[in-house]
């Protein structure tokens, strides 16, 4: 990465433009990928993008980016994550992170997820549209 954000194949530098991030839990069924997709819908149930109308931007040339934490990263099923989320070109990858959490009597675990749903847009084209050089 250098200055304004990620350098993506071709050259092309990327600018992130928002960050949301979002907390999900399964309390019963040990499913880091239910949790992990409860987290990603925390992070984006509030937002609204309204610079692609405003601006005349097409929603196809943002990129998402969301990172997702839980103990057992390899049991996340990115695909349905990113099948999950609405525009843009989405990349999906689980890390370890968030939580498991014993109940002292019953021994059940509840899975907690942590995420991060991060969106770029083309630096050539936020400086074409925010009138920078």
């Amino acid at each position: 990465c250098r200055d304004l954000g990620c350098v993506r194949p071709g050259g092309r530098v990327m600018q992130r433009f928002i960050i949301e991030m979002g907390m999900g839990n399964d309390l019963y069924g040990r499913d880091y990928t239910k949790a992990a997709a409860r987290a990603i819908e925390d992070a984006i149930r509030h937002s609204s993008i309204p610079l692609f109308e405003a601006l005349g931007i097409d929603h196809a040339a943002m990129e998402v980016r969301v990172t997702v934490g839980v103990q057992a990263p390899e049991e996340v099923d990115c695909d349905a994550l990113r099948d999950g989320l609405p525009r843009g070109k989405v990349s999906v990858r689980a890390v370890h992170g968030g939580l498991n959490v014993t109940n002292p009597d019953s021994g059940s675990i509840t899975v907690i997820a942590s995420a991060a749903v991060e969106a770029f847009l083309p630096a050539d084209l936020v400086r074409a549209v925010g009138g920078g050089a």
